[in-house]
Order: C-alpha cells, then sequence, then structure tokens
C-alpha cells in the first residue's frame, strides 16, 4: 500500500503550464471532509441541496445529478425514447462519450460535419441533410462552450418531429439569447469531470422544464425504484417498488458537497477563462497562420470558456509543436479526434462525407486554460508556440 507521502509525490504535477488546474483550497477540503464525517456517503441532503442550487442557477425546473456526464447522455437518450432501429445525429467533432451513449440505447450515431475554421459547432445544413425516416433525435454539442444555433437546431427539429438533447458538458454558465445552455432543448446534459469549468472529479447533471421526463430520469438513475434509500433513512417510506429497468447512475455526497462549493465559483472561473481567452486572442490569432476558432463578441451567446484552441496553419507538423511546448512542461491537448475516424465507428462515419471536420481534424491544438492563470504562465505558452511555428 502506497504511503500518503508517496501519494502525494505521485500526483505532483510535471507541468509547469497544465492544460487544467482546479483549485484546491480549505474551503472545498472542508467541505468534503463534512460530508465523509457525516456518515451518510450515498445520495442524499447534500445531492438535493446540489440540484437545487444548479436547477437555480440555470433555470431549468428540475435538475437531476448524475455519476458523470455520460451517465447524463445515456439516460437523457433514454428519457426521449431512442431505441434499436432509431438514428441520433450527433457533430463527429466531440467526445466519444456521446456515441457510445447512443449506442447504449441500441440506436444508431450518424454523423454531421461542422460549420468550419471559424465555427467548431455543428453545421445545421448538414443536420438537414443527415435526417432520414429512421432519425429520432438531435445530440447538439456546445463545442468550448460556445453555443450552437439553437435556433436553427429546432427549426430542424420541429419540420421532422424530432427530439433535442444538448450536449452541455462543456457550457456550464454559458448562454443563448439570454437564456442558460442545457434549458434550450427538451433535456440539457452537464459533465463535472476533473478538466471541466465546474470540476468534482466525476459527476454529472442533467436539467429539463418537463415534469413527465424528470420523472422518468430519477426513475431510471435508481434501478427504476420508486423511493430512495434516503427516504427511507429518513423515515418517509419504508419499502419501494420498481417500475422502471434503470440503473445505478448516483451522484454521492462527497462529490455532491464539492459540487455545491465548485458552483458557487463558476461565475468567477468563467469570468477568468473569458479573460484568458481574449489574451490568447489578441496574441495568437492571424500569426503565423494560426487561427483561433469563435468570437465571443456576440449579442446572441456568452461562452462559458472551456476551451481554448487554435488551428495550425495547414501542413504544420503539430506533434512537433506538441513535443516542443511539452519540452517546456507545457501540457496540451486535442479536442478531439473525430469520433468517425475511430475504428470502431469507422464503418458508420464512411456513410457520409465531413470534410470539414478532417479539415480542422489535423490542425486542432488545445492550450491550457484556468481561471487563475497568471501573465506568466500566458507568456509561456504564447511565446513557445509562436517560436514552434517560426
Amino acid at each position: 500500500m502506497p504511503t500518503t507521502k508517496q501519494i502525494e509525490v505521485m500526483s505532483e504535477s510535471r507541468w509547469r503550464v497544465p492544460l487544467a488546474d482546479p483549485v484546491v483550497d480549505d474551503e472545498l477540503v472542508e467541505a468534503a471532509r463534512e460530508a465523509v464525517s457525516s456518515g451518510w456517503w450515498s445520495m442524499g441532503p447534500r445531492v438535493n441541496a446540489f440540484e437545487e442550487a444548479f436547477a437555480e442557477s440555470t433555470g431549468a425546473r428540475h435538475a437531476i445529478a448524475v455519476a458523470n456526464g455520460t451517465a447524463a447522455l445515456h439516460l437523457a437518450l433514454l428519457a426521449v425514447e431512442c431505441g434499436p432501429g432509431d438514428e441520433v445525429i450527433l457533430p463527429s467533432l466531440n467526445f466519444v462519450a456521446a456515441a457510445n451513449a447512443i449506442r447504449h440505447t441500441g440506436a444508431t450515431p450518424v454523423f454531421c460535419d461542422v460549420l468550419g475554421d471559424a465555427d467548431l459547432n455543428l453545421d445545421p445544413e448538414d443536420i438537414e441533410a443527415a435526417v432520414t425516416p429512421a432519425t429520432k433525435a438531435i445530440l447538439a454539442l456546445h463545442y468550448g462552450g460556445f453555443a450552437c444555433d439553437m435556433d436553427t437546431v429546432h427549426g430542424i427539429a420541429s419540420r421532422h418531429g424530432l427530439r433535442v438533447v444538448e450536449d452541455a458538458a462543456h457550457a456550464p454558465g454559458a448562454t443563448y439569447h439570454g437564456a442558460a445552455c442545457g434549458t434550450l432543448g427538451e433535456i440539457g446534459c452537464f459533465s463535472f469531470f476533473s478538466n471541466k469549468n465546474l470540476p468534482v472529479g466525476e459527476g454529472g447533471m442533467i436539467v429539463t422544464n418537463d415534469d413527465d421526463l424528470a420523472a422518468q430520469l430519477r426513475l431510471l438513475r435508481s434501478h427504476g425504484m420508486t423511493t430512495l434509500t434516503w427516504d427511507r433513512h429518513r423515515g418517509h417510506a419504508h419499502s419501494y417498488d420498481v417500475v422502471a429497468q434503470g440503473f445505478n447512475y448516483r451522484l454521492d455526497e462527497v462529490r455532491a458537497a464539492m459540487g455545491i462549493v465548485q458552483l458557487g465559483r463558476l461565475p468567477e472561473e468563467n469570468a477568468g477563462r473569458r479573460m484568458i481567452s481574449a489574451a490568447y486572442r489578441e496574441r495568437l490569432d492571424e500569426q503565423h497562420g494560426l487561427t483561433m476558432p469563435f468570437d465571443d463578441e456576440e449579442a446572441q451567446r456568452s461562452s462559458s470558456h472551456h476551451l481554448a484552441v487554435v488551428l495550425l496553419p495547414a501542413g504544420a507538423p503539430r506533434d512537433e509543436v506538441r513535443t516542443a511546448l511539452q519540452d517546456e512542461r507545457i501540457q496540451t491537448s486535442v479536442h478531439y479526434p473525430p469520433i468517425h475516424q475511430f475504428s470502431l465507428y469507422a464503418e458508420l462515419g464512411a456513410r457520409r462525407p465531413l470534410p470539414r471536420t478532417e479539415g480542422v481534424a489535423e490542425r486542432l491544438v488545445t492550450l491550457p486554460l484556468y481561471g487563475h492563470m497568471g501573465d506568466e504562465e500566458v507568456d509561456a505558452v504564447v511565446g513557445t508556440l509562436l517560436a514552434a511555428l517560426s
């Protein structure tokens, strides 16, 4: 068994500028300690409090906490009745969990293209082109925390009788026409993974304004049981029935306690990310052939700035550029390798051309971004990246 000291050494970052850097302080540690000390670790009062606070922050009628963002997507797709024989349209430029969640319902992912270099969100015209008689739903990702064109998405859905689920994993605190991302479709899904704007390690949230969908989601989250352990513990119920084939997708009390703290910090975190993103844009956009997608100076959407993505000039050796940054202990990533190019999904990917997705796929680099980045860290990233391209 490793000692506490060994664990501390193993957890020390090798990065001078990490990709993400969640703040761990006394307030967060104390919230987790109190949850552990309570002796009630499964879903209970802190989960309820987190749900209520998250619903209030988004303006949603219901918020349902779950184990992770993938669980949120799976339950949402089941709740809108996706299943065998159905198709669900989603952008290929996305994390593979989205396609996997579709597959777990028995439905088939259908990949659509992105708009292009300036906007990495899904292309509504290609959504329209992808619709078939088997299409059941659109799974709309807000890439990097920038809302996609939900007005047009809803128009397509209305014309074809489709359900709309938002993948808002990148977008806590982001808005579109003043409304919170996640509340723009029938159901919205969030992730609280460690690199997210609202990190708790693992965790997720589903929001909806539909009472019936919320009831279905709560049943599916916990084995299809009509009452929960916390209800019975408090004497509010003595037994339960099982009325649906559900899952154990519950969130625990420790991570809910952390989530309550992190939710309170979200506006400040997003504001800090906005400033860092603006600094990157000012110093990198159109320098040495670089471009930065999106423009936050838009009336219709306010981004959460989950990702700071640059596109390298065509033909630039991305691996060499990333290695140059790594040599300076600056961490980068790629968001994302397109799903349709993975072996598991290659056959589906061959069914539809995705030229713009493939055009940006080899040029994407994700730079470090977190709310408390300092000028010295930004200087290191910018200087090293430009030097690697000169």
